[in-house]
């Protein structure tokens, strides 16, 4: 079993120019060392310290568990500005963040108990990923095919459809068709007491 260190490729440095000192900002602000940071977060410390400094990006797992162990959203994380509790989100301020091979846009207020977010799943990412986590997540297919792996139940899920299910089932995302998918993703991970966990592929289990 891995961690949610599980990291993707090395990619283009500037990507997320903000996210490695805000990491470190909210470290320090919630008083943790980069040891007990990253027992909590499920990481390693050199892999943390390779997130700080830039060396490596975090994937959306990787963000969602640091959210959590800071007390805070990834939206924060991202450099984003403080909750304003505002009800409304405007297309405008939807920026998109690429990370561990995915896209996604907040589609939620930040500081909220739910976090919702619209991502797009490019065919073949992180597809051999298997999510075990405590809480609740619901998604809805805007474009494209996906491949919903529910424990040893495989779903195919098309534009329209939709599932709502306890984290703690195994489950894996992947997108049916060459053009990727795009869903609604809506969650309430910063809610857990426990740090997410990507395990690895199921032996001779093809995504």
């Amino acid at each position: 079993m891995s961690s949610p260190e599980t990291e993707p490729p090395a990619e283009p440095a500037g990507a997320l120019p903000v996210v490695a000192p805000q990491l470190r900002a909210l470290r320090r602000r919630a008083s943790l060392t980069l040891e007990a940071a990253a027992r909590d977060a499920g990481l390693s410390p050199a892999h943390l310290s390779r997130l700080e400094t830039g060396q490596r990006q975090p994937s959306l797992p990787m963000l969602l568990s640091l959210a959590r162990t800071y007390g805070t959203t990834v939206s924060e994380l991202l450099g984003e500005g403080a909750a304003d509790r505002d009800a409304v989100v405007r297309a405008a301020d939807m920026e998109p963040t690429a990370a561990g091979g995915w896209t996604y846009w907040p589609a939620g207020a930040p500081g909220r108990g739910m976090q919702a977010l619209r991502v797009r799943v490019p065919h073949g990412s992180q597809g051999d990923i298997v999510r075990v986590h405590p809480g609740e997540e619901w998604l809805y297919v805007l474009k494209g095919r996906l491949r919903l792996r529910l424990g040893d139940t495989l779903h195919r899920l098309g534009p329209g459809d939709s599932a709502h299910f306890d984290s703690l089932t195994p489950h894996r995302i992947a997108a049916a068709d060459p053009d990727g998918v795009e869903l609604l993703f809506v969650h309430t991970l910063l809610q857990s007491p426990t740090a997410a966990l990507c395990l690895g592929p199921t032996p001779g289990e093809a995504p």
